[in-house]
């Protein structure tokens, strides 16, 4: 047996001992070793193999399983630039705390000063976003190796699956021809290349990813603020203490007494939060969509607790208290009519909504964002793409506790999008759609191809297209003192046919021009499909505005 392929085939073992159950791999030459092994450990029922062509969408993949399963995902692909596009995809999982296992091949160190070709420097290649880095040394031909190579994966799970929290960590992997197996390779080596009898980790490891301890209030004016982690848990705290809790996902996965659906709303109603000013916010997570919660925990005179198990919290004001753990003020008792008062408004703010949405001419966004998660099946995974849609599903304000929602917020980019909801749907038990603006598909297109080989997931992906970047009109550079550039430079029209490159990746797509079709189109069906509905992103700005003004005016009255 060479020393590459004796090296590969324990690294594979190893991590299939560390639970890990789903790799990604892309082709290439210098991965061959690792490449092979894996597909051996896939034959034999080992672990799940996915194969794709475009490393970016790769990375972005592996994410969205990881990120659904909540296990390390490795991600592997051969040296150069290959190695480059999986960045992306380790900035959102470092910013996320999604656990990922970035296998990189690269040439032994003699190659790389010799003018070899798809060499780059992939030393700590992902900087600071890797938990952990290791370069393993080259496989020679001496005993001694096997220990090491396993104890080396074991370093890299615990670092991907972290005490604090999860992320990526990045191994890079030199290796010297040969990279494929002898053809007499009779499986002997200087050394047995065995685990643990037992079938355990070289190493075993604490087993983390239990949520922190969470706080205890101070204070009976209080209000839960959920931001895509921890949501079920945020309803059980706020009812529990007698707190309403708002989610930037709106009412999507929030129950109980409590839940606030639009909460959204009426963060933005001054006078309903100056008469409504929590004395305490206990946050979940890290807020990254709304204005409006950024200005209620950078209030210099509320108290944030924060739950968010990481060094790495956010603190506008400067003004976190704590960070997921305990402390030793008594609770007080909640106040009814505090939560009550929140309860009306919040009855009277989706009352607003409604109306304003019902009468609209179809489509907008708001109303696409609405029907979809009233259509939603119970259990059914919802990714949410960045800018208009993970908006529009706030601001729709649906209660739907029965719903899991994903989000790649962790950098709030629309890179990787698609990728990541089919990761995702590959491991969710239950139905899936994705939400997604054009761009964003766009962006991410070549996520929909995959070969005959491989397993396409029942996902279900809506595409609100308004020709477009619709965001950038709600925000200062749409209003109409800046009309002369903003088409060229922020609204960003494309004219692309999105029904043709859907057949050109042979995936199902349907245009819905009427409710009643895009009602229709949203019934569960097997396989990977795309229902565009097409909408005019110059009404944006004025359909806000008046739902603003339709909710203040509902609260006001309540």
């Amino acid at each position: 047996m060479n020393p590459s392929t004796a090296q590969a085939r324990v690294i594979v073992d190893e991590l299939v001992r560390n639970t890990v159950s789903h790799v990604v791999l892309c082709p290439g030459s210098r991965n061959a070793p690792l490449s092979i092994a894996l597909y051996d450990a896939a034959a034999a029922g080992k672990l799940r193999l996915h194969v794709r062509i475009d490393e970016r969408g790769a990375a972005f993949l592996a994410l969205g399983i990881a990120a659904r399963t909540g296990r390390p995902v490795a991600v592997l692909c051969t040296s150069g630039t290959a190695a480059a596009n999986f960045h992306p995809a380790v900035l959102e999982a470092d910013r996320a705390g999604v656990p990922l296992i970035v296998l990189t091949a690269d040439r032994p160190p003699e190659l790389r000063a010799a003018g070899a070709s798809q060499v780059i420097d992939q030393h700590r290649l992902f900087g600071n976003a890797a938990r952990y880095f290791d370069e393993l040394a080259v496989a020679e031909r001496r005993a001694g190796q096997n220990s090491y190579w396993r104890s080396q994966i074991c370093r890299a799970w615990n670092a991907a699956y972290g005490e604090w929290r999860c992320g990526p960590v990045h191994l890079n992997i030199p290796f010297r021809e040969p990279l494929v197996p002898d053809l007499d390779d009779d499986g002997e080596w200087y050394e047995s290349l065995d685990g643990r009898a037992d079938g355990s980790r070289w190493t075993e490891l604490p087993d983390f990813g239990a949520l922190p301890s969470f706080v205890v209030p101070s204070a009976r004016h209080g209000l839960v603020i959920a931001c895509d982690t921890g949501v079920q848990a945020a309803s059980e705290w706020a009812e529990q203490h007698g707190w309403p809790v708002v989610s930037e996902t709106g009412g999507l996965g929030l129950s109980g007494g409590t839940a606030i659906s639009s909460g959204a709303w009426l963060l933005g109603v001054e006078e309903f939060i100056a008469k409504h000013k929590p004395e305490q916010v206990l946050c979940l997570g890290r807020p990254t969509v709304f204005r409006q919660i950024q200005k209620v925990i950078s209030d210099p005179s509320i108290e944030v607790l924060l739950v968010r198990p990481d060094s790495d919290w956010p603190a506008p004001a400067h003004n976190v208290r704590q960070v997921g753990q305990w402390f030793d003020e008594p609770t007080k008792p909640a106040d009814p009519e505090w939560l009550a008062s929140w309860r009306h408004a919040d009855a009277a703010a989706s009352a607003a909504v409604s109306a304003v949405l019902d009468a609209e001419p179809w489509p907008s966004g708001l109303r696409v964002a609405s029907e979809l998660v009233d259509a939603l099946p119970a259990d059914s995974l919802l990714v949410v793409g960045s800018s208009n849609p993970t908006r529009d599903v706030a601001l729709a304000g649906r209660l739907r506790p029965d719903v899991l929602v994903h989000r790649n917020r962790g950098v709030a980019g629309i890179d990787g999008t698609v990728s990541t909801a089919i990761g995702a749907a590959y491991v969710h038990r239950g139905p899936s759609y994705a939400l997604l603006g054009d761009l964003t598909f766009l962006h991410d297109a070549s996520g929909l191809l995959t070969g005959p080989a491989e397993q396409r997931p029942d996902l279900t992906i809506v595409v609100c297209n308004d020709d477009g970047g619709g965001i950038f009109s709600l925000l200062e550079q749409g209003a109409p003192e800046h009309s002369a550039s903003f088409e060229r430079v922020f609204g960003t029209p494309h004219g692309a046919d999105l029904g043709a490159l859907c057949a050109g990746y042979r995936v199902p797509h349907v245009v819905a021009e009427t409710l009643t079709e895009f009602r229709a189109a949203l019934r569960p069906a097997p396989g990977l499909r795309v229902v565009e509905v097409r909408v005019d992103r110059s009404r944006h700005r004025d359909l806000h505005g008046r739902l603003r003004a339709a909710v203040g005016a509902a609260v006001s009255a309540a």
